[in-house]
C-alpha cells in the first residue's frame, strides 16, 4: 500500500461502471478514470448526476484534477469527459489508436464529413509506454487492445493497474472481443502482458457483473487474477482462452448503450452537432452490428 496514493471508487449502477479518483495526497493532484454521462435511452435525455458526484467529492478534498483517462471508446456508458474539462480544467487523454476506432465507426454511422478520425478531439493521445506525471503520481500507459483496439491500462507507481474492460473480477472473467476491430487472440496477448506485472500488483476493474452471492467490487490482484480467473489463468493457453471467448461471444447480446455511446465516446464525450433546425440526434444502423 502507497499511503500517498488515494483510490475512491464510484460506482454507476445502471451501466455497472466504476469511475476512479486517483490523487496524490503530497500534492493534491489527480486523475479521474472512465467518468459516466447518465444517459435515459428510452427519452433521449442526458444527466450528470454521477458526474457531479465525483465533482462535489473532488472539491470536498480540495483535488485539483489535471487529466480525465478514459481506458478506451466505451460500449456501455457515454462518457462525462467534457464535463470535467469544463468544471475544472482537465486535460482528456486516450490511446492514439483511438483513431482506427474512430475509422471504423465513421464508416458504420457515416458521420459528417467534418468529423475527422485524427484523435484530434482529445487533448493527448498516449502512446504505449508513454509515461505521464501527475504530482508524484507515475503513470504508465500500457497498450492493451483486443477489446477495441484502443484499449489502455494505466499503471500508477508501478502498484496499481486500472484496466478498463481487459479484465473483469476473476470469477467474472475477460472482456469480449467481437466488437468491430476486436481479436480474442490480442486480448490473450494483452492479459498475459497485464499478469506479468508483480503479483501483489492490485488491478481496478471498470466494470463488475457480480455472481450470485456477492456484491458489486473493483479491485483484485495480479495473483488473484493469475489463480482464480475463470478465463484466462496460469492454467490456460492461448488456443483454449480463444474458443472459450470466442463461444462466449456468440452468447452475448448487443449492450444495450452501445449505439449512443459509440458516436458520443468516440468525439471525446462530446454529442454530434446540431443540425440545421437546433437539434442534436443519434443514429442508429439498421442490421449493422
Amino acid at each position: 500500500m502507497d499511503p500517498l496514493v488515494h483510490v475512491k471508487a464510484f460506482l454507476d449502477s445502471d451501466s455497472e461502471t466504476f469511475s476512479y479518483v486517483v490523487a496524490d495526497l503530497t500534492s493534491g493532484l489527480a486523475v479521474i478514470i472512465d467518468p459516466v454521462l447518465d444517459f435515459d435511452y428510452k427519452s433521449g435525455h442526458t444527466s450528470t448526476k454521477s458526474a457531479e458526484e465525483i465533482l462535489a467529492y473532488v472539491e470536498q478534498k480540495t483535488f485539483t484534477v489535471e487529466w480525465i483517462l478514459e481506458t478506451h471508446a466505451h460500449a456501455d456508458h457515454l462518457s462525462a469527459a467534457p464535463f470535467f474539462k469544463e468544471k475544472v480544467g482537465a486535460k482528456i487523454g486516450i490511446g492514439e489508436h483511438i483513431q482506427q476506432v474512430q475509422s471504423i465507426f465513421k464508416q458504420i454511422f457515416n458521420l459528417e464529413k467534418e468529423f475527422l478520425p485524427n484523435g484530434a478531439q482529445f487533448d493527448h493521445l498516449f502512446k504505449d509506454g508513454e509515461e505521464l506525471k501527475v504530482g508524484s503520481l507515475s503513470i504508465k500507459v500500457m497498450h492493451t487492445p483486443g477489446h477495441t483496439p484502443a484499449d489502455l491500462a494505466y499503471l500508477i507507481n508501478g502498484k496499481k493497474a486500472f484496466v478498463g474492460d481487459t479484465l473483469f473480477m476473476p470469477d467474472v472473467g475477460t472482456a469480449r472481443c467481437d466488437f468491430p476491430g476486436g481479436s480474442a487472440v490480442t486480448l490473450y496477448q494483452s492479459i498475459k502482458k497485464l499478469l506479468s506485472l508483480p503479483a501483489e500488483t492490485e488491478i481496478y476493474i471498470c466494470h463488475d457483473y457480480p455472481t450470485q452471492g456477492r456484491e458489486h467490487e473493483y479491485k483484485t490482484t495480479v495473483a488473484e487474477q493469475l489463480e482464480h480467473n475463470i478465463h484466462v489463468n496460469s492454467e490456460i493457453a492461448e488456443d483454449a482462452f480463444v474458443q472459450k471467448r470466442k463461444a462466449r461471444d456468440k452468447t452475448l447480446s448487443m449492450p444495450r448503450l452501445i449505439l449512443p455511446s459509440i458516436q458520443v465516446n468516440i468525439r471525446a464525450g462530446q454529442l454530434p452537432p446540431k443540425e440545421d433546425n437546433g437539434q442534436v440526434y443519434l443514429k442508429v444502423p439498421i442490421n449493422m452490428l
